[in-house]
């Protein structure tokens, strides 16, 4: 307990709380004083002082008394009560009695005043640490429910997230690095996969039967793009687009994108024979190109996507559906793959014809010829 601790002195003889002043005024104690037994009551729950010496003897309520109602009181029933007394033993086990911590014998011996009056501070400051650690506990403990319940709808919502962003974009937006979803121009190696046939036969199929392709095809190819750390960029209908070295930059790019491309052609050949056993003209094309794209948010407040735009991705759809690789693409992995030229290519939107080529396999790895 500092030296700025309130001390209320209760006395009806003016004299005798003078005196108590100015021992321990001049030690930085700050002295209230009341001339009565209800008037000290009234100054304890008004003043709120830290310690209270208390005369036994006074007309309207003695000592004893005003004692045993600031017990009996929860809000002052540990505030540190110092019975000041000129009888003897007599008094001194009634101040016991009545609630008192300690007690002093007039005439005052002030080195043993002052000592009790820090002793009993200091405890009561003790107290006051606990009680306000336990007052923080207890709040602490109130809102640990709603804590946790707003927690787990934030994990929740995290997760939905996930669901709708590509997990690169869902990770930069969590972190807070929303800078990175600006619009900017980035070098990208771009991954168009389509449903070959889709037209024809959601025209004719059940709703049921395209709903269980769809999930399939994207459930092949999304689960490749995510564990190659691609970007999602959306699926639209019978397609998938991805994104290579951005948001998040990807070394060597194009490479793992043909990687990719041998995968999803890898695991959708099985999906395509189980298709066309239930009588599905469907197929599975991949297209392939790299340069440069302008990228970044776009939406509403309320639903953002993230997207590229830019002749490179034109040109991976283009590129799809005729299922080769660009001739950019293949100069970035002619020492990774094994590859047949096509010729050129007269693409929709381009007025030039695009040399292109088709992946045949990894080098030095086994496979067999499947268009991509």
């Amino acid at each position: 307990m500092t030296d700025q601790a309130r001390v209320l002195v209760v006395d009806d003889t003016p004299q005798n709380a003078r005196l108590l002043e100015a021992m321990l005024a001049p030690r930085g104690y700050t002295v209230l004083l009341a001339h009565s037994g209800a008037d000290g009551l009234a100054k304890v729950h008004s003043e709120r002082p830290d310690l209270v010496l208390l005369d036994i003897l006074m007309p309207d309520m003695n000592g004893y008394e005003v004692c045993r109602r600031l017990r009996d009181d929860p809000a002052t029933r540990l505030l540190p009560v110092v019975m000041l007394t000129s009888s003897g033993d007599q008094d001194k086990v009634e101040a016991i009695e009545a609630g008192a911590d300690d007690f002093i014998a007039r005439p005052f011996n002030a080195p043993e005043l002052l000592s009790r009056v820090r002793s009993l501070l200091r405890i009561k400051q003790y107290h006051d640490t606990i009680q306000a650690q336990a007052a923080e506990l207890a709040e602490w403990n109130r809102t640990l429910e709603e804590r946790v319940q707003s927690q787990v709808a934030q994990l929740e919502g995290l997760d939905r997230l996930r669901r709708f962003f590509s997990p690169q974009v869902a990770e930069i937006i969590l972190s807070g690095g929303n800078e990175m979803l600006a619009t900017h121009r980035s070098e990208v190696t771009i991954v168009f996969c389509d449903l070959r046939g889709f037209t024809a036969f959601s025209s004719t199929a059940e709703p049921e039967d395209v709903m269980s392709v769809l999930n399939q095809f994207y459930d092949a190819v999304g689960g490749l793009i995510v564990s190659y750390q691609a970007t999602l960029e959306q699926f639209a209908g019978d397609s998938v687009m991805s994104i290579f070295n951005d948001p998040v930059a990807c070394a060597d790019h194009t490479a793992q994108a043909v990687r990719m491309a041998l995968d999803v052609r890898d695991r959708t050949t099985a999906l395509s024979h189980g298709w066309r056993a239930k009588g599905y003209d469907l197929d599975v094309g991949t297209g392939i190109a790299d340069g440069y794209a302008t990228l970044g948010r776009v939406g509403f407040e309320g639903r953002f996507d993230y997207r590229a735009t830019g002749t490179v991705v034109n040109l991976a759809s283009r590129l799809c559906s005729q299922a080769q690789g660009a001739p950019r693409a293949y100069a970035s992995v002619r020492d990774l793959v094994d590859v047949e030229s096509v010729g050129p290519l007269q693409l929709k939107g381009f007025h030039e014809p695009v040399q292109a080529f088709n992946v045949v396999r990894i080098k030095a790895m086994a496979s067999e010829d499947s268009a991509v």
